[in-house]
């Protein structure tokens, strides 16, 4: 009986565990004409986000590119605010990377100069 009871509690808090608000699927804005649709998702102690789709003016396409790592081991921050590092597809360049996500938006930054020079984008929640 107390291993059951044990259970049923066990159970009934691993429901109460919320997904942190960055999980889901997010849309990135064009970059040279292609967007992504990206799954942020646990990796670790932190997130990170996948490539599971893109799309380019013709429409979806193979990208070489599917599967492949974009946001790496973003660490929470407090406020909304992550960082961690971000992958550029078009330059294959890795950069310091900085999420500020408010409600189904989420502002990404990709910085040199130890943060001082950062170009950003602004990802919209698909689910």
């Amino acid at each position: 009986m107390k291993t059951l009871m044990t259970t049923v509690a066990l159970v009934g808090a691993a429901s109460l565990v919320q997904a942190d608000p960055i999980e889901g699927v997010w849309q990135t804005e064009p970059d040279e004409g292609a967007y992504a649709l990206v799954t942020m998702a646990p990796c670790g102690a932190n997130f990170c986000g996948t490539i599971d789709r893109t799309f380019n003016a013709d429409g979806e396409y193979a990208s070489p590119n599917i599967g492949k790592t974009l946001v790496m081991d973003m660490a929470p921050d407090g406020a909304g605010k992550y960082r961690g590092k971000v992958w550029r597809p078009s330059n294959d360049k890795i950069y310091l990377g900085k999420i500020d996500l408010s409600g189904d938006r989420m502002r990404l930054s990709g910085c040199v100069a130890g943060g001082l020079i950062c170009s950003k984008q602004i990802w919209s929640r698909v689910k």
